[in-house]
């Protein structure tokens, strides 16, 4: 695994602070973010949702912007969603899956 840059790690941080709306947990829990790369300030965020058809991803995607923009080294955000690989519970934190009752 690559070693993650300072402003990496910040935003790590600031992703396990934005919850999934229905489920009340972090999307870092829920296994959801499956990359972060920095390069010049400029983030590229890797993702998924817990179903194809999931409405909630504007309002997950506002949330990330938000809480990611509040550090001031951003230039520039992107989010790509992808679904392969698909998600799965497995992909969960243990503490996400203790939230869960799992």
């Amino acid at each position: 695994m690559a070693k993650k840059s300072p402003l990496e790690k910040k935003v790590w941080e600031k992703l396990e602070k934005v919850h999934d709306p229905e489920l009340s947990i972090s999307i870092v829990d829920l296994g959801l973010i499956y990359k972060v790369k920095e390069k010049n300030g400029n983030i590229d965020i890797t993702m998924t949702l817990t179903t194809l058809g999931c409405p909630l991803f504007t309002l997950i995607e506002t949330e990330i912007k938000n809480k990611v923009n509040s550090l001031k080294e951003i230039k520039k955000i992107s989010i790509e969603l992808v679904f392969d690989p698909p998600w799965n519970i497995d992909m969960m934190s243990e503490r996400g899956k203790a939230m869960m009752g799992i």
